[in-house]
């Protein structure tokens, strides 16, 4: 399913206007082709989850670490590992259940918070950094692949060093045409050379 991040701290989509939340979210569908959109935060953002769904767009919660407001959070860092801004996770998360998102995504967050929301809501939860508990995991497919090296969250396993390979052969392909090996006589292009005036070929 494809589905739109939707980015509530900004000007252009602001909380406090649903009806400006709901135009939006449906230009998401109509324009860019999702099923849905996933909105970052809980009750603080809950007026605008609830006039979007109410106008039939289904909603993904995102809860945690999120990455759209990371740096008001402290930077890449677990959320709720205190009891009081876990118990404020975990009342955001039923609160987006009750409204009627169709899932949570918890980042970031201890495992036996996860697995306490996972239990209490009816909902499915999508765990990234979140532990085993969770109904379903995701992984951002860079890290998966190994396409940066500038930040690894310590919870991603790279299955894949891609980065370093496309690095290294697009050093070796400047290297050859610096040094002038191409193109070859056999990469260049093999269509039939164009028939010049009166039929001459150019030469």
């Amino acid at each position: 399913m494809l589905h739109n991040d939707y980015k509530l701290d900004n000007v252009m989509l602001d909380p406090a206007d649903p009806a400006e939340a709901v135009g939006n979210a449906g230009r998401f569908l109509a324009e860019a082709g999702c099923a849905a959109v996933k909105v970052e935060g809980g009750r603080r953002v809950l007026s605008a989850v609830e006039a979007i769904l109410a106008a039939d767009i289904p909603v993904m919660g995102h809860l945690g670490l999120t990455p759209q407001s990371f740096r008001k959070l402290g930077g890449f860092k677990v959320q709720g590992r205190e009891a009081d801004s876990a118990a404020e996770i975990l009342e955001d998360a039923k609160a987006l259940a009750e409204a009627g998102c169709f899932s949570i995504v918890l980042e970031c967050v201890p495992e036996e918070l996860a697995a306490m929301i996972t239990e209490k809501i009816s909902i499915p939860t999508i765990g990234i950094g979140a532990g085993p508990s969770c109904d379903g995991q995701v992984l951002v497919f860079h890290d998966l692949l190994g396409l940066y090296d500038d930040h690894t969250p310590k919870f991603v396993r790279r299955y894949a060093a891609l980065g370093d390979e496309t690095r290294s052969a697009i050093g070796r392909y400047l290297d050859d045409v610096r040094g002038g090996r191409r193109p070859s006589g056999r990469a260049a292009s093999a269509t039939e050379p164009p028939t010049g005036t009166g039929g001459d070929q150019p030469r």
